[in-house]
């Protein structure tokens, strides 16, 4: 029974983490889309300023130079490849949370096949936020290899 509500635990932990980065991608997918024939640099400029951040901050300056060099086509592939990712996370998400089978299966696989990613992306330039989803990637997938198999050997 410990062992039951242990493991319900953890995936109900993973789904809301799944359904957490889901919500978020789906947030930045929409306002991409917003974004469009629009002067991204200068929008995202006037949100600085109303949040009261020091626009010569020098990661302010270079968000704001990335982002000048947004156009629509870039902004539609970014939209498209954020909302196909964010419908991934929420189906994981909504899977685990009904305990489907199914999902934590294609949770191992998903999130296993977007390490190595993960690890070009702090090879490219690490960072704490990186390295810390990274750590918690590789739980999951630990977690749930574990999980599995011993749901397996009590059937």
């Amino acid at each position: 029974m410990a062992l039951k509500k242990h493991s319900s635990r953890g995936l109900w932990l993973i789904a809301a983490f799944k359904l957490f980065k889901g919500f978020a991608l789906l947030a930045v997918a929409i306002g991409a889309l917003k974004l469009l024939h629009k002067d991204v640099a200068s929008e995202v400029e006037q949100w600085i300023n109303y949040l009261r951040v020091d626009p010569h901050n020098h990661h302010i300056d270079k968000l704001l130079a990335k982002l000048g060099l947004l156009d629509d086509r870039k902004l539609k592939e970014l939209s498209v490849g954020t909302f196909f990712y964010s419908a991934l996370l929420m189906t994981e998400g909504v899977g685990l949370a009904l305990k489907q089978r199914w999902a934590e299966y294609f949770t191992i696989i998903s999130t296993a096949l977007l390490l190595p990613l993960e690890v070009l992306e702090i090879a490219r330039r690490a960072n704490f936020t990186r390295i810390a989803l990274l750590l918690v990637n590789i739980a999951v997938v630990v977690y749930l290899i574990i999980h599995v198999r011993r749901k397996q050997s009590v059937e």
